[in-house]
């Protein structure tokens, strides 16, 4: 995401807290659409992502304590063992707060590759709790990750363009 110039300048609108919750409560009823099949494989974590962009975007306001309990509303609305989705997401949530300076730096193509890491982290999170339950790992449930990846630049876009205001000169 590059910096602001003279030519273009820009400001963003602080983010309300109502903007905040509408995007996970969102998030949280996509996650729970009816996925089948191959399509359940290839579901990307809404929540995952609309976590870790606050989480990068706004550390102080969201972070490790609101990830975890959207985790455990995840984890009621799943009906799957309860906490791990909580501990998932704040795993995740503590690597957008600590590398959210680094993840700035970066345009959206390099910042892609960087989350990529922390949904591998978040999917390993599941497929280890997945193992301790059942015994066994569902390694297709990992292409799950990759949609995640490719989602972070469209929902980047989505949410800078709802926080963007430009600056008319005079």
């Amino acid at each position: 995401m590059p910096y602001p110039t003279l030519a273009n300048p820009e400001i963003q609108r602080p983010v309300s807290t109502i903007l905040i919750m509408f995007s996970v409560l969102l998030a949280l009823i996509l996650n729970g659409l009816p996925w089948e099949g191959i399509w359940l494989m290839l579901r990307p974590d809404f929540v995952a992502v609309v976590m870790l962009y606050w989480c990068t975007h706004k550390p102080l306001r969201v972070g490790i304590g609101m990830s975890w309990a959207v985790g455990m509303l995840a984890d009621v609305a799943d009906a799957s063992l309860f906490g791990q989705h909580a501990l998932a997401y704040t795993l995740l949530a503590f690597g957008g707060v600590v590398l959210h300076r680094r993840l700035q730096m970066f345009d959206l193509r390099q910042q892609t590759t960087q989350v990529l890491g922390i949904f591998a982290l978040t999917y390993a999170v599941y497929a280890l709790v997945h193992w301790q339950v059942n015994g066994y790992v569902v390694w297709p449930y990992f292409f799950g990750c990759l949609t995640s990846t490719l989602l972070w630049a469209p929902m980047s876009v989505m949410f800078q363009a709802i926080r963007q205001m430009r600056v008319d000169r005079e």
